[in-house]
């Protein structure tokens, strides 16, 4: 005849599996009566978890500032994750499925959220170096045949509503990832990519002090976004340095 060796099962080990089979029924009771909001702040949670709270980010991660960025801009850049013109696998993976209509609710609660700015990041640049990001930002390089990135941007790189963003406040490392997006291809938008044109033409000494002057800068008092309008400030026959696709006319 054939012994079975059983474990041996301690007093206490016993009394820790009586309690658990005698809370199983309160614990079920407790998961049926837990609701969760459905709105849309408790779904974009999945954004927010890598953006920052309202989509603020942070000044010093990887991760961009969405929060209070033009809608269509926004729209823009969601769609371009869910049609493959940009590849961030996350990204893709969140937005695949989702119709123009849910991306549009998504554009359009991150373009209303205005949480304060994070402090600029700090530094190692040389001055040289900041002082040629500055020039480039707000001048250009005739000689390279670069438009000063206020052209774009907004005089204050704040972003021009509804489609060009303000650069101000991104991460240093975002910045630069994003213009060697460009430059290999593996960000695009609707042709003529304007983008496109401007980071093939940048040196990575420029890149990196482009990236470094915005990240350093404290975001102006009124940080919105603004008009195509007040952009062009009251000059007859104004148009953007570039035809850009993404900018519909």
């Amino acid at each position: 005849m054939h012994t079975l060796n059983l474990p041996v099962i301690s007093p206490l080990a016993a009394k820790l599996a009586v309690l658990l089979f005698a809370c199983l029924p309160m614990l079920a009771a407790a998961q049926s009566t837990l609701s969760v909001p459905d709105t849309l702040e408790q779904r974009l949670k999945a954004c927010t978890s890598c953006h920052g709270k309202e989509g603020r980010a942070a000044s010093d991660g990887y991760y961009p500032r969405i929060a209070g960025k033009p809608e269509g801009y926004l729209l823009n850049q969601l769609k371009n994750f869910r049609d493959g013109k940009r590849t961030y696998p996350l990204m893709t993976y969140m937005v695949g499925n989702l119709s123009d209509a849910y991306l549009s609710e998504i554009a359009h609660y991150f373009s209303a959220q205005h949480p304060p700015y994070a402090a600029p990041q700090s530094t190692e640049a040389t001055p040289a170096m900041l002082e040629r990001g500055r020039v480039l930002v707000q001048q250009g390089d005739k000689q390279q045949k670069l438009p000063a990135c206020i052209a774009c941007h907004g005089e204050k790189m704040t972003g021009v509503a509804p489609f060009i963003p303000g650069l101000l406040g991104l991460p240093r490392d975002y910045i630069v990832a994003q213009l060697g997006a460009w430059q290999t291809g593996s960000r695009h938008a609707l042709a003529p990519d304007c983008m496109q044109q401007i980071a093939l033409k940048l040196q990575p000494q420029d890149i990196g002090a482009v990236s470094a002057w915005l990240a350093a800068q404290t975001m102006p008092a009124n940080a919105l976004a603004i008009s195509a309008k007040e952009h062009a400030n009251g000059v007859a026959n104004f148009s953007l340095p570039l035809s850009c696709g993404s900018v519909p006319k």
